[in-house]
């Protein structure tokens, strides 16, 4: 399993916070705003926008909430300038980790990062030096219950790139510019997905164990807890055996 899907089980298995769900929902509101200034307030017509409204969505944000959303960034967000940055990095074990922001001062957005990965026996790298090892794809989620054949084969009829049976769930990937396509022409013959989003795909995996993984799972935690992070990938992996004895 890639280290970026382990990180989404893993956070399942603990439990969404509910302290941190106006967190998630402001991570969200950001990233709405930005696409509907940048590609117009169009669903239909900007991709970028359309996949974070399913985000909202996904996380039952009120539809009222996305409408303003929408509305303060098509009407050019005035004062405020978010610039798009990723950081790079290698955790604990030499974990590839990718950290994408959106930030409106980058000064206090690197610093913060930087201090946050010295603080869990990481460092961050240059540019480019772990980006090569992911590839960026859409990945659409769904339960094991799912028939995998009928899935598999109506998965790449609609031009999906790729089907995986996974420990926990089963994993259909496409290209970005197909991922929209795919994943509405599945719900269409009747799959219902259990997560749906562009992501960063690693194509190596680094094991982790002992107090190498506690640390790890303490980075990504606090990575993603910062609030000018959008998302964080990375490519660790952690045995079952090893994520009970932590939990």
């Amino acid at each position: 399993m890639s280290g970026h899907n382990k990180w989404s089980t893993i956070k399942h298995k603990k439990g969404a916070a509910d302290a941190k769900r106006g967190k998630v929902f402001t991570k969200i509101i950001k990233e709405i705003s930005v696409a509907a200034k940048l590609g117009g307030a169009d669903p239909a017509a900007n991709p970028r926008l359309r996949t974070a409204i399913d985000k909202g969505k996904a996380e039952n944000m009120p539809k009222d909430n996305i409408e303003r959303a929408i509305k303060k960034g098509a009407g050019g967000m005035e004062g405020v300038t978010y610039e798009e940055i990723v950081y790079e990095g290698y955790g604990p074990g030499g974990a590839a980790v990718l950290v994408e922001v959106l930030t409106d001062n980058r000064n206090r957005s690197v610093s913060d990062i930087r201090s946050i990965f010295t603080k869990c026996n990481g460092n961050m790298g240059e540019a480019g030096c772990v980006a090569w090892l992911f590839d960026k794809k859409g990945l659409i989620i769904y339960d094991k219950s799912v028939d995998f054949d009928q899935l598999f084969e109506a998965a790449l009829e609609v031009g999906a790139e790729d089907v995986a049976e996974q420990d926990e769930h089963i994993e259909v990937v496409t290209e970005p510019g197909a991922f929209i396509e795919v994943r509405e022409a599945l719900e269409a013959k009747g799959f219902k997905h259990l997560n749906a989003e562009i992501t960063m795909i690693p194509q190596t995996q680094a094991e982790l164990e002992g107090k190498q993984a506690e640390n790890m799972l303490k980075l990504m935690d606090r990575l993603e807890d910062n609030d000018d992070v959008q998302n964080v990938y990375s490519n660790f992996d952690i045995s079952s055996d090893e994520m009970e004895k932590m939990m």
